[in-house]
């Protein structure tokens, strides 16, 4: 090598060492700077003695740990291999805490793929892993990432689909754990109680301080150990109220001394909304402003009257932490994470109007041949827990705005996902239509008008062919339309399923939507009638037997319980005497048919 080159390659190799030594120290402070930010960790816990060696000893190499992890991670869920996926996700969290796809992907693996390989026999089991997904992303993923729009989706993605969504075969059960769990804190608060939470304090020092509730709190700690622990006062105490035979019965002595003292109200006031904080995540001040912005119509005539949401349903949760997430991470652009958060707000206020009602009813459990002699022999029949969620009008105004607000954002784009957009908009105030007109019994009916209302948008938003006609026609069109795609086989049985879905509704006290489903059987019994005359065809009875066998239906339905049928039974005779009188006709019609065939054979 001439002395030339070689001389060359001397610097350079020197210049090599020199730029590392350099490149060493800069790495040194800026990884003190990011640890600094908590912005790594160099001491990973939790993790084999193997990984924490090679996360140390690789330095800044650490990124290239946490890609092959990652490809591992991938690799093992694609094989079906979720738990093991799930380790894998873990440590690639303690190594990366600001990794945001990861935190999605382990919560989803929780949520959706670990849950079902559970037999849906075990339904507490599935739940306590759809659980595990959303409050990894509540409790530690958005707690790391509080700018990251992707966990704020997926969180609300896991309450609005999972838990709100019937694809599971466990989804009432959850639905049932999240009402109960709910329904202590914020089951039956109107407005002025949503006030009073937005306004309690805040945190144990600041209530504590407060001379009047300190008697409450003194008396609980002597009447029971259990409330020594200050860190657990507050869930105990609200245990106290729902399950008092755990505690010494001195304890719920102390809750009579003070009922219906104002200290005992500011104390249960304060314990709710530091659970919901502390617990659930949810900040009674934004739950108010979520309230007032979506809450269900209180009046017809007086669209600006609302009341609170029933943050007791999956999708309001959904509204929760999709909003905040457009707070808090949101840019006001068109990301698809941000489009899709955006969509969540308003498709699950499009659930609540199409299923926001819950009704939770205790029902008979029907025996198996092994358990029915034990039963017998109880004192107490065996029980379960039912879930009803029917539809609520009273949130399409709520839907309504907030579709116009979202279709503002978008029309600029005036791609495809702005028309996707448009056409769930038109088929939503399209199928708004028909509800609102069958819940009204005239056309000075607030139903009718509210049809009327929405039917005059829709054909100025969206000017069809199909909207050049009367609400009534327009109406007309639309059950027909349904109908033939039903065919006449299944004539009796729509019709007979509309009457019980109106008398369950009017066992709850939901006249309008009864009325409607009433209506509306009459109608489809009347299409069939014009279009098939030859009614020994199609097996259709008078409208008064139908009614009955419909009752009947209703009443011989084991899942319902007995208090619901009673207050049927109880509204129709008080409230109803002609349909009450015309049902006792048609049983006895029944009765003396079913006697003549008797003597006859």
């Amino acid at each position: 090598m001439p002395w030339r080159d070689k001389i060359i390659w001397t610097v350079g190799i020197v210049l090599a060492v020199a730029l590392l030594i350099t490149a060493g120290r800069q790495l040194d402070f800026i990884n003190a700077k990011r640890q600094d930010m908590g912005l790594i960790m160099d001491r990973p816990e939790n993790v084999p003695p193997s990984l924490a060696f090679a996360t140390v000893a690789t330095g800044a190499f650490r990124g290239l740990l946490v890609d092959i992890l990652w490809i591992r991670a991938d690799k093992l869920k694609e094989q079906g291999q979720f738990f093991d996926a799930k380790q894998l996700a873990e440590w690639i969290t303690i190594l990366q805490p600001r990794f945001a796809e990861v935190w999605e992907f382990l919560a989803w693996n929780m949520a959706y793929n670990i849950s079902v390989t559970i037999p849906e026999t075990r339904p507490d089991q599935r739940w306590q892993w759809v659980k595990n997904g959303y409050e990894l992303l509540r409790d530690k993923g958005i707690e790391k990432n509080p700018k990251s729009i992707l966990l704020y989706r997926e969180l609300a993605r896991i309450f609005q689909h999972k838990i709100g969504g019937v694809t599971d075969e466990a989804h009432k059960y959850y639905k049932i754990q999240l009402a109960l769990a709910m329904e202590p804190l914020i089951g039956s608060a109107d407005n002025k109680d949503f006030k009073a939470l937005a306004d309690a304090p805040k945190n144990w020092q600041q209530i504590i301080a407060d001379a009047n509730v300190t008697p409450i709190i003194t008396a609980l700690k002597s009447a029971d150990k259990e409330f020594a622990d200050d860190d657990r006062f507050v869930s105990n105490y609200l245990s106290l109220r729902q399950n008092p035979g755990r505690f010494n019965p001195a304890a719920f002595q102390v809750i009579d001394q003070f009922r219906s003292t104002t200290a005992l109200r500011k104390f249960d006031v304060f314990a709710k909304a530091y659970q919901l904080r502390n617990v659930w995540k949810l900040e009674p001040v934004l739950m108010c402003e979520l309230n007032r912005i979506y809450g269900p119509v209180a009046d017809w005539d007086d669209p600006n009257k609302y009341v609170p949401l029933d943050w007791r349903h999956p999708d309001t949760h959904a509204i929760y932490w999709a909003v905040t997430g457009l707070q808090s991470a949101g840019k006001g652009e068109y990301s698809p994470a941000e489009t899709n958060t955006d969509r969540m707000v308003v498709h699950s206020l499009q659930n609540l109007f199409r299923y926001g009602k819950i009704y939770i009813y205790d029902v008979p459990v029907q025996p198996s041949p092994e358990t029915f002699e034990q039963q017998k022999q109880d004192e107490q029949p065996l029980l379960r827990r039912e879930i009803y969620l029917r539809p609520d009008l009273r949130m399409f105004k709520p839907y309504s705005e907030a579709m116009m607000a979202v279709l503002d954002k978008y029309r600029v784009l005036k791609d495809s996902t702005f028309v996707s957009l448009q056409n769930g908009h038109r088929n939503m105030l399209k199928n708004a239509v028909l509800s609102f007109y069958q819940a009204g019994s005239s056309p000075e009916d607030p139903h009718r008008r509210e049809a009327q209302r929405i039917y005059k948008q829709l054909r100025q938003l969206y000017p069809l062919v199909e909207f050049n006609v009367p609400l009534e026609i327009y109406a007309r069109n639309r059950i027909i339309e349904e109908l033939e795609s039903l065919g006449i086989d299944n004539a009796r049985e729509i019709i007979q399923m509309l009457l019980r879905e109106a008398y369950f509704r009017y066992a709850m006290r939901d006249d309008d939507e009864a009325f409607g489903r009433e209506k509306m059987a009459e109608e489809v019994r009347q299409h069939y009638l014009a279009k098939f005359p030859d009614t020994t065809r199609i097996d259709l009875p008078e409208m008064p037997v139908l009614r009955y066998l419909a009752l009947r239906d209703f009443l011989d339905d084991w899942q319902y319980p007995p208090n619901l049928k009673r207050n049927l039974l109880g509204r129709i005779k008080v409230e109803r005497p002609d349909l009450f009188k015309e049902l006792e006709q048609e049983e006895g019609k029944l009765i003396k048919q079913a006697q003549q065939q008797q003597q006859k054979g």
